[in-house]
């Protein structure tokens, strides 16, 4: 009977098909696949990868060997204990996040997390987080962008997803186009780990997920909480790092 079914529903994939073509996810030409990013585009994006700060992630223009920390995370050293990035916050990626964030396109959550699966991979035992939304954000939106990442990274890796472990205690401002100190303060006592998960994440690395590194504010208020928890490391994997040219 399934067999039938599908057979009978193959002509309705191929009308499918032909009326939406798969199109790159950065200028929307057709493509052979889903995700597919067109040459342009592909080449147009700047895939980060060492030489970079093993807690920042921020990159090195010569490498200073394994572990070596960058000079602002020498005199700050972050909660977190490693940022993964898959490009630079540049047009494309940009375009993209604020499609999935704002422009009601989940689908997209798909494109960034096949992209940052590199990131993750061989990353046995380690307990996806992503990092949470406020509810009332969360029902503006209908959905929290970080967590849509987790789950494709979850399904592309066996790693193990703990959707609600952090939640935000109350609701904060934008952060866009506030300075580290100012973002500091705002996310400061934000987030806690959910009254009674806390032997979810005891003895275990974690790695949270977003879509956008910019100060890191978030992510080490994160970190801290989860720390706080018993986590025995917290890293961060997202799809863009916003990189300094200076």
């Amino acid at each position: 009977m399934g067999g039938f079914a599908a057979i009978a529903l193959y002509p309705l994939h191929l009308a499918i098909d032909y009326a939406l073509p798969p199109r790159c996810p950065g200028c929307r030409t057709v493509t052979q696949a889903d995700h597919l990013f067109c040459v342009d585009c592909w080449q147009a994006l700047d895939f980060l990868g060492p030489p970079a700060c093993a807690a920042c992630g921020a990159s090195f223009a010569i490498d200073p060997g394994a572990g070596a920390l960058c000079g602002a995370c020498l005199v700050a050293p972050p909660e977190i204990d490693g940022m993964r990035a898959a490009v630079a916050y540049g047009e494309i990626a940009r375009a993209l996040a604020l499609r999935l964030k704002y422009g009601g396109r989940p689908g997209v959550a798909t494109t960034l997390a096949l992209q940052m699966r590199r990131l993750v991979e061989g990353e046995e035992g380690a307990l996806l987080v992503p990092v949470p939304l406020h509810r009332w954000r969360l029902w503006r939106r209908g959905y929290n962008q970080a967590l849509l990442i987790a789950r494709v990274l979850a399904r592309e890796t066996g790693l193990a997803l703990a959707p609600d472990l952090i939640e935000r205690r109350r609701a904060t401002p934008m952060l866009r186009g506030l300075g580290p100190a100012e973002r500091r303060k705002v996310v400061k006592g934000v987030f806690r780990v959910r009254a009674g998960r806390a032997a979810m994440v005891k003895g275990r690395a974690v790695i949270l997920v977003d879509d956008v590194y910019a100060t890191g504010a978030t992510a080490d208020a994160c970190a801290k909480v989860l720390k706080a928890a018993g986590a025995t490391s917290v890293s961060l994997c997202c799809w863009a790092r916003v990189v300094s040219r200076h």
